[in-house]
């Protein structure tokens, strides 16, 4: 596997390349949490670009092959987490499942779809964590049906303290191909915004909860 950092720098590059992450410090985001941020990450858009996809698809699949060893079985967290976790899926031979956000309101009832038998061992594929919640939900789903999970792969994280302990107290570990320090330091280097942004940009990344109320509305 090419070096770690070689990794997180070239998918940085990619993601501001094609504006699957957009970076706004002076005109932040909202997200839907209500935390004022000067990044959004849509990883969904490296779906529509072949070259791109293919890439995230094999270091992924790497990634697990080398930090988790064999699975019987991969899980895609609804919603992002499906289409990557069926890229990668299909890249190691395995089969595929999912985990709902809620269990769905008719049919069945499933909260996970796809077939799997307690006992097997699962890889959970994410797009994206901040927190981590919406994640570990779904590790807990998937726990409470009978898997063993063996970790949780994604393509980028933020690198929130909140993540490292949320994962922790779960005993789920989680590794990205990139990360928050990892883009900052491409950004900078290459100049996709200005000295006075990536200072901004290091602040938000101090206490991204708080930072929204140090600006004005």
């Amino acid at each position: 596997m090419t070096n770690k950092s070689e990794i997180e720098q070239k998918v940085a590059e990619f993601l501001l390349q094609i504006k699957a992450i957009k970076l706004q410090p002076n005109n932040p985001f909202t997200w839907a949490s209500g935390w004022k941020s000067p990044i959004y990450c849509d990883n969904r858009i490296t779906l529509s670009h072949p070259g791109i996809r293919t890439y995230i698809r094999q270091k992924l699949s790497a990634l697990i092959q080398e930090e988790f060893g064999s699975a019987s079985v991969v899980a895609g967290v609804a919603t992002a987490g499906i289409p990557q976790g069926v890229l990668v899926a299909q890249e190691l031979g395995l089969p595929f499942i999912y985990v709902r956000a809620k269990a769905k309101e008719h049919g069945r009832g499933n909260l996970i779809e796809g077939e799997f038998s307690p006992g097997q061992r699962v890889v959970v594929v994410e797009d994206l964590i901040s927190t981590g919640k919406s994640s570990l939900q779904a590790v807990q789903a998937l726990r409470e049906a009978g898997c063993e999970i063996a970790g949780l792969v994604g393509i980028f994280n933020y690198g929130f303290d909140a993540a490292d302990e949320n994962f922790k107290n779960a005993k789920c570990r989680f590794l990205t191909l990139s990360n928050y320090n990892a883009l900052i330091e491409f950004a900078a280097e290459h100049h996709f915004v200005s000295t006075d942004d990536i200072k901004i940009l290091r602040k938000w990344r101090e206490d991204p909860e708080a930072w929204g109320n140090t600006i004005e509305s």
